[in-house]
Parts: C-alpha cells; sequence; structure tokens
C-alpha cells in the first residue's frame, strides 16, 4: 500500500474536457481533508467524475497516487449523494478510498410558450 503520511496529497477532478485541481493538504498525514466544492457543467452523454490523487513535490515532478472513476448516473437520478467512498486504484491494486459528495442541480431553461393575440 502506498502510504501518504509524509505526502503533500491534491486531487485532480475531470469531467470530459473540465479539470478541476484542488488544494495541496500539506502535512495531513494519512487522512487529508479539503473540504472544497468544484463546478462542472454536465453535458449529455457525460456519465463519469474521474479523480487522480496525486503527491506534490517541489524538486521533482509530482508522484501520483492513484485513481478513482465515479459514475454519475446515481447523482442524476437522486440529485445528491452523501459523502461516500471510492477506492482509489494505480496498477490495478487498492492505494485506499477517497470520501466525496455529489450534488447534481439541472440547468433551468428560461423557454417562451406559445402565444396568442386576440385582438
Amino acid at each position: 500500500m502506498y502510504c501518504i503520511s509524509n505526502k503533500d496529497p491534491y486531487v485532480i477532478l475531470t469531467s470530459r474536457s473540465q479539470e478541476r485541481k484542488s488544494s495541496v493538504a500539506s502535512g495531513q498525514g494519512t487522512e487529508p481533508k479539503w473540504n472544497e466544492n468544484f463546478s462542472f457543467t454536465i453535458s449529455d452523454g457525460t456519465t463519469e467524475l474521474k479523480l487522480r490523487l496525486l503527491d506534490s513535490d517541489l524538486a521533482t515532478s509530482d508522484d501520483i497516487v492513484g485513481e478513482a472513476t465515479i459514475s454519475l448516473e446515481p447523482v442524476f437520478m437522486k440529485g445528491s449523494l452523501r459523502p461516500t467512498a471510492y477506492n482509489v486504484i494505480k496498477d490495478k491494486t487498492f492505494h485506499g478510498e477517497i470520501r466525496l459528495g455529489l450534488a447534481f442541480k439541472p440547468e433551468e431553461r428560461c423557454e417562451r410558450g406559445y402565444e396568442e393575440n386576440f385582438g
């Protein structure tokens, strides 16, 4: 198992071509907490959210801790999901979990109705 006790982890969230990056959880050991919110514009055909956990390094390139892929269908159906644990995998090996809550708010569209003028 990958030990993150002396690491500075952060998360990159990706939905299709949109990407968001969390802050670096410096010095938070094996249980980092970000408590951050990210918004994505979801279009038809979007089915998953990908998470990539990395360790921030100053002198070398950042190390990949692992990845998680989250199906968005349950959140589309329910509107929101409480924080849920998702497996973090690297090279087909379990490397821990990340907890994430999700909410989906459909875009409100203003459509013009049919109008009749009598007069």
